[in-house]
């Protein structure tokens, strides 16, 4: 199994948030899949104003938060990851990075696991390619962030992730 997905499971179980047991499948609801868009949507609107700004730590954030939502919807469908290939590579533009994001995050609105686990995959992807960071030690990192209770008013130090 997925060891980011566990880590997503854990939050939950610790948070009270439902989702099924390990081995059952659940449907999302409409309104389910109406809330988890609305979050990638505002983690996408992140990541994409800390790309304007050439924030690193900002856009490393923002994807980890992308990649963490995505798995909670397939951890409250009681779901695993599907394997999908990651196709963008740098063209000298941050338009294509925008693009294959925003199509990544359109594609969810399925509900479907292949689409968010497609979201998590770029996301991933993003991070070592785009931002040359280490994606597992950021997820961890905000993990334990979330875990300790710990909110946006207390940032979280991304920095031991980058790759100098």
């Amino acid at each position: 199994m997925n060891k980011h997905l566990q880590l997503v499971k854990e939050f939950h179980r610790q948070f009270g948030i439902a989702q099924p047991d390990d081995g059952d499948l659940a449907h999302l609801s409409d309104m389910d899949i109406v809330m988890r868009q609305a979050l990638l949507l505002d983690c996408a609107s992140y990541t994409f104003k800390a790309v304007a700004g050439g924030d690193l730590l900002k856009i490393l954030a923002g994807l980890v938060d992308l990649a963490f939502n995505a798995l909670a919807a397939i951890a409250c469908r009681g779901d695993e990851v599907v394997t999908v290939s990651v196709n963008w590579r740098q063209d000298g533009s941050v338009l294509s990075l925008i693009r294959a994001l925003s199509d990544k995050v359109h594609q969810c609105v399925s509900g479907e696991t292949v689409h968010y686990s497609a979201l998590y995959a770029l996301c991933g992807h993003l991070a070592q390619r785009f931002v040359n960071a280490d994606f597992d030690q950021a997820f961890q990192l905000v993990h334990g962030h979330l875990m300790a209770g710990l909110d946006d008013s207390q940032p979280i130090d991304l920095s031991p992730a980058l790759f100098e």
